[in-house]
């Protein structure tokens, strides 16, 4: 795995190369750009459409931007090993490990961490790509950390991720996406109610609420189950 340092340069590395680059293909819509802080603690909490959105996100927000992925993207061998860790740390990816009982605590550790030092985390309340384009409820996750960090919420809508890269296509093609950032949401009026799972998912419905208001996709009162293969 890349020491911090080196995860640091290849960040840098791909927003230099690539963001010019998929601005000039892809010539994305931006809308609200100017609601995510240059500075500071911030989570951007967004709906998920395509593996690209993790890419969109970081190559469009002028700041560095975590997000957490599987650790068996960093632990692969070989030609084929080495090229997805490199790739999942240069677009800024943490890895967490996944389906032990502590991951749920790990992964909120991890964001809290990334926030506590004052950077931005994204996350999908979601949990996974919607395979029909609506909107799922969202899970808890994004309230428990937005209440343990005290970092504002700004909500982002991604429209169109799915026509670059549909689901089943390996590589991507050219489409004109937008994307919006809503004004960050303050929920600093439940101060001293981060254990409340009542609050935690009074505050991830609102935070589901603004993206549906940004994306505008029809919204499923239930939490999103991938297909099986």
């Amino acid at each position: 795995m890349a020491s911090p340092q080196e995860a640091h340069v290849l960040y840098q590395l791909m927003r230099r190369v690539l963001s010019p680059l998929a601005r000039l293909i892809f010539r994305p819509r931006i809308e609200g750009l100017d609601n995510v802080p240059q500075h500071g603690a911030v989570i951007l909490a967004s709906n998920h459409l395509s593996f690209v959105d993790s890419l969109v996100i970081p190559l469009i927000v002028p700041r560095k931007v975590a997000f957490l992925a599987k650790a068996e993207y960093f632990h692969g061998k070989g030609v084929k090993g080495a090229i997805s860790r490199w790739f999942f740390t240069m677009i800024g990816q943490i890895p967490v490990e996944r389906g032990r009982g502590r991951a749920a605590k790990d992964a909120l550790d991890v964001a809290i961490n990334v926030l506590t030092e004052g950077g931005a985390f994204g996350i999908y309340p979601e949990g996974t790509r919607s395979e029909d384009g609506r909107l799922y409820r969202g899970k808890t996750g994004v309230g428990r950390i937005a209440l343990a960090s005290g970092a504002p919420v700004v909500p982002v809508a991604l429209i169109g991720t799915e026509r670059i890269q549909p689901i089943g296509k390996k590589l991507p093609r050219p489409y004109r996406v937008t994307v919006r950032f809503g004004e960050p949401l303050d929920f600093s009026r439940y101060e001293g109610m981060a254990h409340s799972t009542v609050i935690h998912r009074t505050v991830t419905d609102e935070i589901m609420y603004a993206i549906l208001e940004l994306s505008g996709q029809e919204y499923v009162d239930t939490y999103h189950q991938r297909k099986a293969a």
